[in-house]
């Protein structure tokens, strides 16, 4: 199990969530809002865009942080395509959340 625990940390618990351990405490991501697992990456949404994890979350790099979509509220993986929330509508993209296209 992933979380986003306090202080903007993710934890993992392997116990069903009886305790947890911090993977990442780092800020450059900004503020963790939503998490995803999606194939072999997990997912995240943050106050500065789409961040990807390959590492189950213990660092993290920028997947799509153009504000062009406005401000990335949650994701949801569909089977076909990764929808997002954002500020300024639904998006969705094909391309592992490379690129957005309004919906």
């Amino acid at each position: 199990m992933i979380r986003i625990g306090v202080k903007n940390r993710i934890e993992r618990s392997t116990n069903g969530g009886t305790s947890w351990s911090s993977l990442y405490t780092g800020s450059s991501c900004g503020e963790f809002r939503d998490l995803l697992p999606y194939g072999n990456e997990l997912l995240a949404v943050t106050s500065k865009g789409v961040y990807v994890s390959k590492n189950a979350g213990l660092s993290w790099s920028s997947r799509c942080t153009s504000s062009s979509y406005g401000e990335f509220l949650s994701l949801a993986d569909s089977g076909k395509e990764l929808l997002a929330t954002t500020s300024k509508g639904l998006y969705r993209s094909t391309n592992g959340g490379l690129s957005w296209s309004k919906k």
